[in-house]
């Protein structure tokens, strides 16, 4: 039997926004639809479903929605769902999966958050009260304390996300990433860059006040932002003149105690690459969001991941963090990283989310 491979052959985003920032006025959908449009330009063949993570509503189904306003064809369902942070790298496994299992060949996927539009004035419940449902900074502190992640190492990686980030955006290197909404073509962080160094030194515990190591300054922010990806069977998008980029070969779900979200990247990479008979080594780049410093030093230590593969061009804790579209923007930044360097192998994605859920992928880089 012969498998079908899914395969990547397009991947934008949205320029990001703070809460209340420069995107405030699209809703998800509008947010959404541009990318769309664009995905869908890029094959003749039929698109058979349009798979989209959201975590902060409005509901209602924002992939249909959002088709819609991009004036896909009508007979394109739509299916929204919610991973909470890895819902949009879930979006781009489930197409995936389903072009393995022969149920479509064509998906766009991807995540979209428009906190600023949210109807919700709270989050959701991640866990029930008899084990304890921590707020994410919380959570990070949790993290911090079992493993041993000083105030001083996270603010060191903080430092160093935020050179890797602005040399990115200088480099023009993110402006392959987005896609302009209107005449929004950049990041709002970057509207005004600043030294950020005596801003890091000086923030205070922002979670636990009494030896707290969680601030502001080495926590991600709460942004809106979407991003697409266009995944094909390889075949197709061969027959079509189509240049696969990633080729999809596993991934893998775990959960662990919801008091250390943080950490679920951890065991959900480890299991995927012994399945494969891989190992960090073989690993050419690893994107693990960002959310809080906190995770992601500890992730790195417990994988022995070395910083110079890991994030290579910063991530969500200078550009921010639109919940549902994180994960899809992981991948993104991979499309395109890819295409720059020669000779690379393997590359993973990773996130962990609220409720203590870890989601890895692994791709094969096409040459």
């Amino acid at each position: 039997m012969v498998i079908k491979r899914a395969v990547i052959v397009q991947a934008k985003r949205t320029p990001i926004g703070r809460e209340n920032g420069i995107l405030q006025r699209f809703g998800p959908h509008e947010l959404l639809a541009p990318l769309l449009q664009q995905a869908a330009s890029m094959t003749e063949y039929k698109v058979d479903d349009v798979i989209i993570g959201n975590v902060v509503g409005p509901g209602g189904n924002v992939a249909r929605l959002s088709a819609l306003e991009a004036n896909l064809p009508h007979t394109i369902p739509g299916l929204t769902l919610d991973r909470q942070c890895s819902a949009g790298l879930e979006a781009v496994r489930m197409a995936c999966y389903l072009i393995q299992g022969e149920a479509g060949k064509c998906y766009i996927a991807g995540g979209v958050e428009s906190t600023s539009t949210s109807p919700f004035q709270a989050r959701a419940q991640f866990s029930p009260k008899r084990i304890g449902d921590p707020d994410m900074g919380i959570a990070a502190e949790s993290v911090a304390s079992k493993y041993r992640i000083t105030r001083e190492m996270q603010d060191e990686y903080t430092l160093l996300s935020y050179e890797r980030s602005v040399n990115a955006y200088r480099k023009g290197l993110y402006e392959q990433e987005i896609l302009a909404l209107e005449e929004i073509n950049q990041d709002e962080e970057f509207l005004k860059v600043r030294p950020i160094e005596k801003l890091v030194k000086r923030a205070r515990p922002a979670f636990i006040k009494e030896n707290g190591t969680v601030t502001a300054a080495n926590s991600s922010g709460i942004n809106d932002g979407a991003s697409a990806l266009l995944v094909m069977e390889e075949n197709t998008a061969n027959e079509q003149g189509l240049k696969p980029v990633l080729r999809f070969l596993d991934s893998e779900v775990c959960g662990v105690n919801p008091w250390y979200p943080g950490i679920a990247p951890v065991p959900s990479i480890q299991h995927l690459i012994e399945r494969n008979k891989l190992t960090i080594d073989d690993l050419d780049l690893i994107e693990i969001n960002e959310a809080f410093a906190a995770k992601i030093v500890a992730c790195a230590q417990q994988l022995k991941i070395p910083y110079r593969k890991l994030n290579v061009h910063g991530g969500a804790l200078t550009i921010g963090h639109p919940y549902g579209a994180s994960g899809a923007i992981l991948l993104t930044r991979l499309f395109h990283e890819v295409q720059r360097r020669k000779k690379l192998k393997y590359v993973v994605a990773a996130i962990g989310s609220g409720g203590g859920i870890g989601v890895a992928m692994l791709f094969e880089v096409v040459n």
